[in-house]
């Protein structure tokens, strides 16, 4: 039998080729910003699948803005992959012709911009995945060709130095150099060998760096200024502490972005002191260094803090919690928003965050009409992992009757917060969702929904706490979600009868029913009202951006 002779070594020789076109434009590994340009043109061909890192906060806008400026005729029709589409320059990589398809997970500053170059045709989209679900597919059937990430330092044999905010890097590198990928890192600062404060990332995973021309952009994406939380927001959090948090025991969450969990954090020492759970909920956290949980984990909430990446201004604060934050010898923070996301998967009992819309069942999204957000890494935070083994109170809590098999199990607590309406008046529950409307327009082969319903145990509005998982069929459940709607389109579909029926099996919790009074909630229950507050709790540690610093 004849059979036609396999290349084993094609990605390697590709390689080679690659670093050969580039030799000349690099002292080593080291390549000067002048000439990043050429070099990219050396090394990328049409039609490579390019791995951009652009989360949603580190960001490679030195090599985003090089990219932008290779000549589209020798570098186009490139397929990227980029975790979230936050600069400008990512989608003039499509109007320029030099990209044309892309791999996302969000796209929060861009998202109208995309949905018009969706409309249009200038950019295909593979799919809308969650962060894991991207970085996953790296190491699989999205490898990419060439890498182009950044970090804070290096030194000439490429070793780099990511500080508090490695996020993506780990992944991005090791997915692209152990397939005979390129890997290019723009860095803040060359320094001489030895002079790393420690080593993330290998120099022998690594091809070129160059010292871009500016600091990596870094979105203090999780700051938010207590002054924005209202009384709905004080509201809101008491019934989620005193229905969810204290009922279920919940000890290991993540908290989404957002002022409804961060109020959740300011009333931790306060409500939830004054409940006595200090010690029983809310004491390992899979989240971001966020500043409004200064005021808790210095009144002793928190024993642990696994983080997805840093955040502005926490660096010191976070250097001094050892005990709290995974710090290296350095002092600084060492993040992993791959690891975090698989720990928020499996090691977590909760995850609670808001949304812009949920639908009748409970389905939500972030996509609505005319932006194509996406939503990052919610959908792994936010749903029943079937492969989890280990049992806590309060993933047991959550059993309602024995499955089909007669095995007894639990289910992870996926909390669902929205107030009845959002900017402008507009009705946060509906009937039918817009992400599917989207999804159809764009020829997307799913909708763009968030969070499944089915996953979702629990939904909280200003009318009360509606538990899910507790209803017998899916009319019980459309009638819980409609209680909580108030008084828009789907508000007016619940009647009193139902409601009071929902009360009275447990599957809807009034503030009344929770002990909540309402006249209680008010801003002033708050551990710090301000970022001054914030910064005063952290003992001076707390280095809030400017754009916070309103005193």
């Amino acid at each position: 039998m004849v059979t036609q002779q396999r290349v084993w070594t094609g990605r390697s020789d590709r390689k080679r080729k690659r670093l050969e076109a580039a030799s000349g434009l690099a002292q080593g590994r080291v390549v000067s910003a002048e000439r990043i340009v050429e070099l990219l043109e050396a090394v990328i061909g049409p039609g490579e699948r390019v791995a951009l890192e652009g989360n949603n906060q580190k960001q490679a806008d030195f090599l985003a803005r090089s990219l932008a400026a290779v000549d589209p005729i020798r570098v186009h029709e490139l397929h990227m992959l980029i975790s979230s589409i936050s600069r400008s320059e990512h989608l003039d990589l499509f109007e320029k012709g030099i990209a044309s398809r892309i791999d996302f997970s969000y796209a929060g500053p861009q998202s109208a911009r995309v949905a018009a170059l969706l409309a249009d045709g200038t950019m295909a989209v593979g799919a809308i995945h969650t962060y894991l679900e991207l970085y996953a597919r790296m190491f699989v059937d999205l490898i990419p060709d060439v890498a182009l990430v950044a970090a804070d330092k290096a030194d000439a044999a490429g070793n780099l130095y990511t500080g508090p905010n490695t996020e993506d890097t780990p992944a991005i590198v090791e997915a692209t150099a152990f397939r005979s990928g390129v890997v290019i890192a723009q860095v803040n600062e060359l320094v001489s060998e030895g002079r790393l404060p420690r080593v993330d990332i290998p120099g022998d995973w690594v091809d070129f760096v160059v010292a871009a021309d500016r600091p990596c952009q870094i979105e203090p994406l999780f700051t938010r200024d207590p002054r924005k939380i209202t009384d709905v927001h004080v509201l809101l959090a008491m019934m989620a502490i005193r229905g969810i948090y204290e009922r279920h025991q919940v000890t290991s969450l993540n908290h989404g972005i957002g002022y409804d969990t961060a109020a959740i954090e300011l009333l931790l020492p306060t409500y939830g002191e004054h409940l006595g759970l200090r010690g029983r909920v809310a004491r390992n956290f899979v989240l971001n260094p966020h500043p409004t949980l200064i005021p808790a984990i210095e009144s002793g909430w928190v024993d642990s803090i696994a983080s997805f990446g840093g955040e502005v201004g926490m660096e010191r604060y976070v250097a001094a919690r050892p005990d709290i934050f995974a710090v290296g010898r350095d002092g600084s923070l060492r993040s992993n928003r791959m690891v975090a996301q698989a720990a928020g998967l499996y090691a977590t009992d909760m995850f609670i965050g808001s949304t812009l819309q949920i639908d009748a069942v409970a389905n939500s999204s972030t996509v609505t009409d005319g932006r194509l957000s996406g939503f990052g890494g919610a959908p792994n935070l936010g749903n029943d992992p079937h492969g989890r083994r280990h049992s806590t109170p309060a993933w047991l809590s959550t059993t309602w009757a024995t499955g089909d098999l007669g095995i007894h199990r639990g289910r992870k607590l996926v909390v669902q917060i929205a107030e009845s309406y959002g900017v402008g008046g507009r009705p946060k529950y509906v009937e039918r969702l817009d992400a599917v409307a989207v999804g159809q327009k764009a020829g997307m082969p799913l909708a763009p929904v968030m969070i499944y319903g089915d996953d979702v145990t629990h939904v909280v509005s200003e009318e009360g706490v509606a538990y899910l998982y507790k209803a017998r069929d899916l009319e019980e459940r459309r009638q819980a979600v409609a209680a909580l709607a108030g008084a828009g389109p789907l508000g007016q579909s619940s009647t009193a009868g139902q409601r009071e029926a929902l009360r009275r099996d447990g599957i809807l919790a009034t503030p009344e029913d929770l002990g909540v009074r309402r006249a209680d909630a008010r801003r002033s229950m708050l551990a710090a009202r301000s970022i001054e507050d914030l910064v005063t709790w952290s003992d001076d540690l707390y280095d809030p951006p400017s754009r916070f610093r309103g005193w």
